[in-house]
C-alpha cells in the first residue's frame, strides 16, 4: 500500500464507481502514444503576456503535463487544429478551465451535473424537443449575463460554418430556440412516429458543447466577412468566455491560465467560491521522459500519461505521488483499444478465422507487459460491449454470455476451430491457406504509441502459433490514420469511446453499426465494415427505449455478436484519463475512497473540475 497523504473533502457524497468516450487515442495523446512535433519556430502569444520565466508564484500554480504538446495555435471552439488541449477540448467530459458547457459530465455516476444550466434537462411528452434552464447568475468574463440567445446563436454559429461538431449537431438537432432570457428550446430532429431520432446524441452535446458570447460571434463573423474557412481558423485571441480561468501565458514553452477573480461560479447556486489556484500551468516538454523527470523532482503536479509500472513512483522511490486507486489498475478504465479485422479481406471475411486469432492471444501477457497491470484482467471482467465500471455492467448478462467467451490463449481450441473449418497448412510451410492462399496479414497502429505496439506484438506472437503469419506494422499517425479510414488495412488498433451520455450505445454503434460502411472516409467505427442485420435492428431500437429490461436485453445480445462473430476483439481496459498527481505542493485530489463523487478527470473535464475548489497547500507550503 502506498503512503497517502490527508486529502482535504468539501464535497461530500456516496461514490458510485460506474460510467456510461476519447482519450486514449482518439483525444489528447500521450507521448507513451504517439510521437508529437513540435513546431519550434513559432514563439507568439495568442492574446497574452510572452513570459516564460519560472516566476509564477509556486503556491498559487497548480502545473500540468501530457495534456499540451507544442504551441498553441488558437482559442477558437470551431477550428479543428486548435492544438490547445489545455484551453479547449470538447468531448464526453470538455475541458471547462476558459470555455463552459450547459452540463458537467460524471462518469462515476453516469449522470449530467448543471454549470450553466440550472436544472435538469425536460423533454416534452412527445419526446422531440428538450428544454434547458439557465442558471441566472452565469456570466461572461465582461460581466454581461449569459442568455438562452447566445446558446441559440452558438448553435447556429457552429451549423451555418459547419465546423465539426455543427455537422454533427444537425444531424440530431433540428434547431435551437431562446424561448426567453433563461430558456432554450432545442428541436431534435425526427424519425417517422415524429419523436427525436436519437434523443441520446441529442443530449450528448450538452455536457460537450462550449457556448460562446453572441455578440462575440457577430463581431467575429464582421471582422471575417462571414467566411466560413476565415471563421474557422480565427485565432479568437480577445475571446469573451464564462470560465474560471483565462489566457494569460502562451508561448513555445509555457501556457498559463490567470484565475478571473470576477468569475461568476462563486455565486452559492453553483461552487460557492472561486477554484483554489490562482493560476494552471503548463510547460511544454519534449516528450514523456522529460515530464516524469520533471514530476519526480514536484515540477508537475498533475500528468495525463501512461507511466510504466506508476506504483514504482510511490513504492520504490518514495515520491509523495499518487493514484485514483491504491492498488491496479489504478484508475477508472472506462475505454477498451480494440483490434478490429477487415472482413472484406480472404480469409478475415471469415469467422473462424477471425475467432481463432482472438482465442490465441495472450490477454493477461498485454495487461502485465503492455500495460504493467493497469487494466483488470478478462477473467476479473469477462468480455463484453461494456466498460468494466459497475453502472454499465449492470446492464449486461453476463451468465448468458459465458458460452460464447474464451479462455485465455486457448490455442488448442483456436487450431482445433480452424481445423474444423477446414482451414489447414496444406503445404506444410507452417502457414495455413484460404482459397489457395496464406493466411497472412498486418496488424497496424502508429509508430511510438509504446503499449499499442507491444500488445500487437503479442497478438503477431499468438497467431504464428496457430498458424497464421501476421505481421506488426508501425507506421506515422497520419499514414495510420489514412489506413484505418479508407480501408486500407488487415488488421488495426482503435481506441473505443469511454463514458458519456450516450454511452454504451455510442460504443455498441462503434463496435458494430453498418451505418458507416459506405462511407468514403469512416473514423466513426466498425472500420472492418463488418455487417449484421440484427444488430442494426438493435442499434436503431436503443436510442427510445427506456425500459432497463430491455436495454439490458439488447446490450447482451449485442455482446453476443460481437463475442461469436468476432469483427473486433477488445484487446484490454483503459482509463480515458490517466491521472497521476504529486502531493508536495497540491493535496486534497480525489481518490477511489475519500467519499466525493469527484472523478479522476485531472481537476479540468467533466465534474472533475470541481477537484480544484478542493484542493490545499501541504504544510511545507
Amino acid at each position: 500500500m502506498k503512503k497517502k497523504n490527508m486529502r482535504a473533502v468539501s464535497l461530500v457524497m456516496s461514490i458510485a464507481v460506474a460510467g456510461s468516450l476519447l482519450a486514449g487515442c482518439g483525444g489528447t495523446q500521450d507521448k507513451s502514444e504517439t510521437d508529437v512535433k513540435e513546431d519550434s519556430t513559432k514563439s507568439s502569444s495568442v492574446g497574452a503576456g510572452s513570459d516564460t520565466s519560472d516566476s509564477l508564484p509556486r503556491n498559487e500554480t497548480l502545473y500540468f503535463s501530457g495534456q499540451q504538446w507544442g504551441t498553441i495555435n488558437d482559442y477558437n471552439p470551431l477550428s479543428a487544429n486548435s492544438n490547445n488541449a489545455m484551453g479547449i477540448m470538447q468531448g464526453d467530459m470538455s475541458r471547462t478551465l476558459i470555455y463552459e458547457t450547459l452540463y458537467m459530465w460524471n462518469p462515476l455516476t453516469a449522470k449530467m451535473y448543471p454549470l450553466l444550466a440550472k436544472e435538469d434537462p425536460q423533454w416534452n411528452d412527445a419526446k422531440n424537443e428538450i428544454t434547458v434552464t439557465l442558471n441566472p447568475d452565469a456570466k461572461w468574463s465582461d460581466g454581461t449575463p449569459v442568455t438562452a440567445e447566445d446558446v441559440a446563436y452558438t448553435y447556429e454559429f457552429h451549423t451555418k460554418y459547419e465546423s465539426p461538431t455543427g455537422v454533427d449537431m444537425k444531424k440530431y438537432i433540428d434547431d435551437v430556440k431562446a424561448k426567453d432570457n433563461s430558456t432554450v428550446v432545442f428541436t431534435a430532429t425526427r424519425g417517422d412516429d415524429g419523436a427525436a431520432l436519437n434523443p441520446l446524441l441529442v443530449e450528448s452535446f450538452f455536457p460537450k458543447l462550449y457556448i460562446m458570447q453572441k455578440s462575440y460571434m457577430q463581431s467575429i463573423e464582421k471582422k471575417d466577412n462571414n467566411d466560413a474557412e476565415t471563421i474557422k481558423t480565427d485565432p479568437m485571441d480577445d475571446l469573451v468566455a464564462s470560465g474560471p480561468y483565462k489566457p494569460y501565458i502562451d508561448n513555445d514553452q509555457k501556457v498559463v491560465f490567470i484565475r478571473d477573480e470576477n468569475y461568476w461560479g462563486q455565486a452559492d447556486s453553483l461552487w460557492g467560491k472561486l477554484p483554489v489556484p490562482k493560476y494552471i500551468a503548463h510547460t511544454i516538454f519534449k516528450d514523456n521522459s522529460a515530464s516524469l523527470t520533471a514530476m519526480q523532482k514536484g515540477e508537475v503536479d498533475v500528468a495525463q500519461s501512461f507511466i510504466t509500472d506508476v506504483q514504482d513512483l510511490w513504492l520504490e522511490q518514495d515520491l509523495p505521488i499518487s493514484t485514483y486507486m491504491d492498488e491496479p489498475p489504478y484508475g477508472i478504465c472506462l475505454v477498451m483499444p480494440t483490434m478490429f479485422f477487415n472482413t472484406k479481406k480472404a480469409g478475415l471475411d471469415q469467422k473462424a478465422v477471425r475467432k481463432a486469432i482472438a482465442m490465441s492471444i495472450d490477454y493477461n501477457q498485454i495487461i502485465s507487459s503492455a500495460m504493467s497491470g493497469q487494466s483488470p484482467s478478462f477473467e476479473d471482467v469477462p468480455r463484453s460491449v461494456m466498460n468494466p465500471t459497475d453502472a454499465e455492467q449492470a446492464m449486461v448478462d453476463q451468465d448468458a454470455l459465458k458460452e460464447y467467451q474464451w479462455d485465455n490463449a486457448d490455442l488448442d481450441g483456436a487450431n482445433a476451430l480452424l481445423d474444423e473449418a477446414g482451414i489447414v497448412d496444406s503445404d506444410g510451410d507452417g502457414i495455413r491457406e484460404y482459397q489457395g492462399e496464406n493466411l497472412s496479414y498486418k496488424a497496424e497502429c502508429p509508430s511510438g504509441w509504446s503499449d499499442w505496439n507491444a500488445s500487437l506484438e503479442i497478438v503477431a506472437a499468438a497467431g504464428k502459433k496457430i498458424g497464421i503469419d501476421i505481421e506488426t506494422y508501425f507506421p506515422e499517425a497520419s499514414q495510420y490514420t489514412d489506413d484505418y479510414t479508407t480501408g486500407k488495412f488487415d488488421i488495426t488498433m482503435q481506441n473505443s469511446s469511454g463514458s458519456s451520455v450516450a454511452n454504451p450505445y455510442q460504443r455498441c454503434m462503434f463496435f458494430l453499426s453498418s451505418e458507416y460502411n459506405d462511407l468514403d472516409v469512416n473514423f466513426s467505427g466498425n472500420f472492418g465494415s463488418f455487417k449484421s442485420d440484427q444488430a442494426d435492428e438493435i442499434l436503431n431500437k436503443i436510442p427510445a427505449e427506456t425500459d432497463e429490461a430491455k436495454l439490458k436485453e439488447y446490450y447482451t445480445e449485442l455482446s453476443r455478436i460481437m463475442l461469436d462473430e468476432c469483427p473486433c476483439v477488445p484487446l484490454m481496459y483503459r482509463p480515458q484519463l490517466f491521472h497521476v498527481v504529486n502531493e508536495s505542493v497540491w493535496t486534497g485530489y480525489p481518490q477511489a475512497d475519500d467519499g466525493t463523487d469527484i472523478p479522476p478527470s485531472d481537476c479540468t473535464d467533466g465534474y472533475g473540475i470541481a477537484a480544484l475548489y478542493n484542493l490545499t497547500l501541504t504544510d511545507e507550503q
